[in-house]
């Protein structure tokens, strides 16, 4: 039987009878797969960071302090998963604290520096929210253990997802299109644009949606971006919603970028997009963890820190975070 999309609504650009699509036209041409694995395979690309795995651990890793304040606030723990602190409330987006970003526990992306923190030493928490359903954003393996410690746990996705977890046991489960809101314990939570797309298996492929989120407290406006290529459409999030206060943008995983800039940001897009929302408290994710293109580890902080350096005395708030290091918002 042919799959339909449940979820179709003929008056939504991104949505079409058989899944979801981007806006703006994204995507590779037939040949471009085959091409950038060619040339990664002879180029023997990644490479390792220029001082080795070792001294790129030790300079951009430490492990997850906890603090009993109550301000609110951020702790990157690695690639795109962040731990928020908003409204006296514990968010978690996308976290993935196992070893492979893979279906597979023997083959895949495998994590170059270790989680910052486990399952067992998080606080409480109070809401997970996921951006999409690829496997470096989206981890049983972290999942499983999450739900079993904190069963009644409140779990937001965008459309297409929420069987996932049912499967697994979950109950509490909101499922999102772009721009619909849920509100949950005093803090609005928004399901906004990404250019990015779904695939998880072979005959799944933009089944289900992508999107970032922005989440509104009391006194601040935070964007997690998830995972997205560089689109004028991202700025229609804080023209929407209002002017965003703090922001976890990507960074990583752009390299090539004739094949990866439709789906990722690379750090001068990140920068560029933090200009053109004003410069709010920002931070840069998806970089770090895992070798998912073809830079290397260090690169994405290099490349941020030379694009930075020319706005550095006009604005400071573009903050590269260690993994595991905590923001005040």
């Amino acid at each position: 039987m042919v799959w339909k999309n449940p979820w179709y609504n003929p008056s939504l650009q991104h949505h079409s009878p058989d899944g979801f699509r981007n806006i703006d036209a994204a995507g590779h041409q037939p040949g471009d797969v085959e091409r950038w694995r060619k040339e990664r395979k002879e180029a023997g690309l990644p490479k390792s960071p220029s001082l080795g795995y070792d001294h790129f651990i030790q300079q951009w890793w430490q492990p997850v302090e906890l603090n009993e304040r109550s301000e609110d606030g951020v702790w990157w723990l690695g690639h795109a998963s962040v731990l928020l602190r908003l409204n006296g409330q514990y968010l978690l987006t996308d976290p993935v604290l196992s070893r492979r970003a893979s279906p597979l526990p023997f083959a895949g992306p495998e994590r170059k520096t270790p989680p910052a923190i486990s399952v067992d030493s998080l606080p409480r928490i109070d809401a997970l929210i996921i951006s999409h359903n690829h496997y470096d954003h989206l981890d049983s393996a972290t999942i499983r253990p999450l739900l079993r410690r904190f069963p009644e746990l409140a779990i937001f996705v965008p459309l297409g997802l929420g069987d996932w977890f049912r499967r697994r046991g979950a109950k509490n489960i909101t499922e999102l299109d772009w721009w619909q809101c849920a509100i949950f314990q005093g803090i609005s939570l928004t399901a906004v644009p990404a250019q990015h797309w779904s695939m998880r298996t072979f005959w799944d492929r933009n089944r289900s949606l992508w999107c970032g989120w922005v989440f509104e407290g009391t006194t601040q406006r935070f964007w997690f971006s998830g995972d997205t290529g560089y689109s004028p459409q991202l700025l229609d999030i804080p023209e929407r919603l209002g002017e965003i206060t703090a922001a976890a943008l990507p960074a990583g995983a752009y390299a090539p970028r004739w094949f990866m800039a439709s789906h990722h940001m690379d750090p001068q897009s990140a920068i560029a997009l933090w200009q053109q929302m004003g410069m709010p408290l920002a931070f840069p994710i998806h970089w770090g963890v895992f070798e998912l293109a073809d830079e290397s580890l260090d690169e994405p902080v290099l490349e941020l820190t030379q694009a930075l350096s020319n706005v550095a005395s006009i604005n400071d708030k573009f903050r590269i975070l260690k993994i595991g290091q905590y923001l005040s918002l």
